[in-house]
């Protein structure tokens, strides 16, 4: 098995595991700890939330580290963090506590999940873009495994006791980020050290457009897994079902990651791939908004969702190198990802906010769909911006 094989592997099942124990499966522990502690959905959202907000304020630090001294400590670190928070929120009753626990989580989210792995995967390979989407293979099972097996778990054993199990699990990408990501360089050539970097991201309009694109695609996908379960529920949807629809992401986010590789160099260049993956997002949006919720246009919209996130999210990883250049990755993630926190942290408190504040789940659909449409003309502007500039790390950062 060569290097570059093994470095796939281990940053996918590093990815994997990180992603649905501590962020992917959250929305599976939401009603019952409401049930059981009484606090409303909003204040355990905003929990959520505030780790959110805490990732975003850590990203810059993390990307610079990661730039100048490479990913894998980083990245073993901050899964091994992940043991004892996943562990200490099994045993919370205090909502203060549960709060600064998920701003440690936030922290750790930083150090171990997207940003330091992908920069890792684009200074120690040869085509980052194909890497990624091999690791994107694996991830991208991550809520069609997680959410369905920790629902299950809460539902047979209790939220608490799921914790537990997820805490043991986190082990996993600790030993693997140990033992086979060490040593690797951060930056592709040492364009973290390079002055006013930083300065020259943030002057680009090109990272504007994309990153707003990024936000409103986050936004979207970040409020639909957070508030499936419980939109299907108000609807009617039994929850075996539900689970289907849900379960089905995965693979089919995977089933066209699998075309892109198939269609060679043109299905791994971000630009027509982003296009399409856009364009999919407000139709599926418009079906939970326009149809009553049923089993069969259920499936219409996991097959548009899940089509438009398997393509959309490994756009927002090669879209960089494609539209802004490959050096300095870390800085440059890392600084679209503290844009990208502030979507996250809105979705799903102010969906909650929504729901608690008219009893339903009426209006999320529509406001989905708005937001979609948003994202999607954002990329278009940022893939025209591109044509007319020199990569932002070979460039002084034109705008």
């Amino acid at each position: 098995m060569t290097s570059e094989r093994r470095l796939v592997i281990a940053v996918a099942i590093h990815q994997l595991i990180c992603w649905g124990t501590v962020y992917s499966s959250f929305p599976a522990f939401l009603a019952p700890m409401e049930a059981e502690l009484g606090w409303s959905r909003a204040a355990i959202a905003g929990a959520f939330s505030t780790g959110l907000l805490a990732s975003g304020i850590a990203a810059i630090p993390a990307g610079r580290w990661v730039d100048r001294h490479g990913s894998g400590g980083l990245l073993t670190l901050g899964a091994a963090l992940g043991v004892p928070l996943l562990v200490a929120w099994s045993l919370v009753d205090s909502l203060v506590l549960f709060y600064a626990l998920w701003i440690a989580i936030g922290i750790s989210h930083a150090m171990c999940l997207t940003d330091p792995a992908y920069a890792l995967v684009a200074a120690n390979t040869r085509d980052p873009r194909r890497a990624i989407t091999h690791i994107s293979f694996v991830t991208g099972f991550c809520t069609a495994i997680f959410l369905p097996f920790g629902a299950l778990l809460v539902e047979n054993f209790g939220w608490r006791a799921a914790l537990l199990v997820f805490a043991g699990l986190q082990l996993v990408p600790v030993v693997v980020a140990a033992t086979m990501l060490r040593g690797l360089r951060g930056s592709l050539s040492g364009a973290a050290d390079r002055p006013g970097l930083l300065r020259a991201v943030l002057r680009n309009r090109v990272f504007w457009a994309l990153t707003v694109a990024a936000c409103g695609q986050v936004f979207v996908g970040s409020g639909v897994m957070f508030h499936m379960l419980p939109f299907l529920d108000e609807r009617g949807l039994a929850l075996g079902l539900a689970l289907v629809i849900i379960a089905l992401h995965g693979p089919i986010q995977v089933a066209s990651r699998l075309v892109l590789v198939m269609l060679g160099p043109r299905g791994l260049d971000s630009r027509p791939v982003g296009l399409f993956g856009f364009l999919l997002l407000p139709p599926a949006m418009a079906v939970l908004a326009v149809t009553p919720t049923s089993f069969g246009l259920m499936l219409v919209f996991a097959l548009l969702f899940g089509i438009s996130g398997g393509l959309v999210n490994i756009v927002r990883a090669t879209a960089i190198v494609d539209l802004l250049g490959r050096e300095g990755y870390g800085q440059i993630s890392a600084a679209m990802s503290t844009g990208m926190v502030l979507s996250r942290i809105a979705a799903p408190l102010s969906l909650s906010l929504l729901w608690d504040r008219a009893g339903n789940y009426d209006a999320m659909p529509w406001l989905l769909t708005g937001v979609a449409t948003v994202a999607g003309l954002a990329f278009l502007v940022a893939v025209l911006w591109a044509r007319r500039q020199p990569p932002l790390t070979t460039a002084s950062g034109t705008s």
